[in-house]
């Protein structure tokens, strides 16, 4: 998918990846056998904000300001 999507479905497609957790969070331990699935399914949000010219590494402090450290990196 290489087209951009509306700003509706993109403010959803936001917020539904602050409750994601991060792929340092993903083990196999906390995971099982799905933390590969796991894995591609957050890689793939993440390359639909950058196709839309959105930092997946600012919309914490985009969607969610007030329980967002200064700096997510």
């Amino acid at each position: 998918m290489s087209e951009k999507i509306d700003n509706e479905a993109l403010t959803a497609l936001k917020i539904a990846f602050t409750y994601m957790p991060k792929a340092i969070e993903v083990t196999r331990y906390e995971y099982g056998d799905r933390y590969q699935m796991v894995l591609d399914q957050i890689e793939t949000v993440r390359e639909i904000l950058l196709i839309n010219d959105v930092d997946p590494e600012e919309v914490y402090g985009e969607i969610d300001p007030d329980n967002t450290p200064n700096s997510s990196y």
